[in-house]
């Protein structure tokens, strides 16, 4: 008997998930950030999906305005799923199985998912004491080697400045 997860997934849930994650102090407009919003019925295709329409700017947009998971035909738990499958490291084909899609489209969620994470993440901001494990020097001047041969045959500023020599101790 063959046992698959998308039939026990319940479409409330995932919206309320979203919701959840994406207004966690209540829910703001994704045009204007403003708060005055009311609530405007449910989307006739996906009838989990709050519809909202704001006071601020007199947009209307619902609960996947503005994200990755807007616009497209899968429906909402199946977007849940390939992105739980894709934090167990599946393949693309096993989830393709799983969900019982093409390939090709579960690439296409796939790559979509990864680059929604990559955008949202903040920007590393580097402070205090920061440690490099290894640094690379230059030893040439790509196009120039006699830049290279005269340092290599000069001696360095400190010891042509009079101080004194490495090897006597004394001053030149």
């Amino acid at each position: 008997m063959e046992l698959t997860l998308l039939p026990l997934i319940d479409d409330q849930k995932c919206f309320e998930s979203v919701r959840k994650l994406r207004w966690p102090t209540g829910v703001t407009c994704p045009h204007c950030d403003s708060q005055q919003v009311a609530k405007r019925g449910w989307d006739e295709t996906q009838p989990c999906r709050q519809r909202y329409h704001c006071g601020g700017c007199g947009h209307d947009f619902d609960d996947l305005t503005n994200t990755i998971f807007a616009g497209h035909h899968q429906p909402l738990r199946v977007w849940l799923l390939c992105l739980y499958f894709l934090g167990l490291n599946l393949s693309n084909r096993q989830i393709a199985r799983e969900l019982d899609l093409d390939e090709d489209s579960v690439h296409d969620m796939a790559t979509q998912l990864r680059e929604g994470i990559v955008a949202k993440q903040p920007a590393v901001v580097l402070s205090g004491e920061v440690e490099c494990d290894e640094v690379d020097v230059v030893a040439g001047h790509k196009g120039h080697p006699e830049a290279v041969k005269k340092r290599a045959t000069g001696t360095p500023a400190a010891f042509q400045r009079g101080s004194q020599t490495a090897h006597s101790g004394q001053r030149e």
